[in-house]
């Protein structure tokens, strides 16, 4: 069974969370196409594993959620209705940081509807210890999301961003188009420090993962083509991003600042959160007849 060694593995996740293509990977590394693939499908499989295990009774003062957009095969308008339901067209990944650790708590890939939103807060509840403030934009699926996991026991805030439909270009002309004049803090829950209600860091997230992951930059052909292999790119950039990566502010790994390990991981780690295939066993050989069988074939 022929297997890449741990240096070419290594290699190969070292350009995708770099940021660089399937493609471009596989020529950096002088190997094929599905073999890339066959290597991120295992891995991302592994670190869907590794995060759901390992990031768990987190203690934070703040959380902030946001969703970002990306789409897979082909945008929503441009996508079948039968493709819908198979993971194609628009995908929001919904993103949950710690800001003060700078760690990735939670993140679920699906749709931005109010399925996604609950089932994105129940995965967030799950993993914390304490009871936080947590910080969201206006989206109205959050309140209903949260209340039904939560319950109640959390310091829940939005902020709301508010939009000029009249405003004037360069020119001085009315521009009607929607321009940001503001945000607005209100309060939902609990009693969260009103100074502290900020969607500012998982901003920042939203651009470390579209300068990360290539599948995330906009007007390109890097876009996934299937939403299995969408959600294994993540797995693997948020594994790095907590348990690898330094972060320039904290010069630790967030995962360290928030006190899941005392040591970085390297990607040769992460390459050996594959689990090693067991070679199949094979029987001695026999040779077979004409009937597919032991008996050899008869002649009249």
């Amino acid at each position: 069974m022929n297997k890449l060694s741990i240096e070419k593995q290594t290699q190969i996740i070292h350009l995708i969370v770099e940021g660089c293509s399937l493609r471009t990977t596989a020529r950096f590394t002088d190997t094929s196409l599905t073999t890339v693939q066959k290597l991120l499908e295992d891995v991302g499989r592994a670190c869907l594993k590794f995060h759901s295990e390992t990031v768990v009774q987190i203690r934070c003062k703040r959380v902030e959620c946001d969703e970002i957009w990306s789409f897979v095969y082909s945008k929503e308008k441009n996508t079948a209705d039968n493709d819908k339901h198979n993971g194609l067209g628009d995908v929001w990944t919904w993103v949950a940081i710690d800001p003060d650790s700078k760690l990735i708590i939670s993140w679920y890939c699906g749709h931005r509807d109010q399925a996604s939103a609950t089932f994105f807060m129940n995965d967030l509840w799950c993993r914390l210890r304490t009871r936080p403030q947590l910080t969201t934009d206006g989206y109205k699926a959050y309140i209903e999301a949260v209340a039904d996991s939560f319950g109640g026991k959390v310091d829940f805030a939005q902020l709301v961003k508010q939009y000029s439909t009249e405003s004037k270009n360069k020119d001085g002309r009315i521009d009607r188009r929607e321009r940001y004049t503001g945000a607005k803090r209100v309060v939902i829950s609990g009693a969260p420090d009103l100074k502290k209600i900020s969607t500012s860091m998982v901003e920042r997230q939203n651009l470390t993962m579209r300068m990360s992951m290539r599948r995330f930059t906009r007007k390109t052909n890097a876009f996934s083509k299937k939403f299995d292999n969408h959600c294994f790119a993540q797995a693997i950039h948020f594994v790095y991003y907590n348990f690898c990566r330094i972060h320039k502010t904290l010069r630790i790994a967030p995962a360290m600042a928030a006190g899941l390990t005392k040591r970085f991981m390297s990607i040769g780690d992460i390459a050996n959160l594959v689990p090693i295939e067991v070679p199949k066993k094979r029987g001695p050989y026999k040779k077979r007849g004409a009937d597919g069988l032991n008996n050899p074939p008869k002649f009249n």
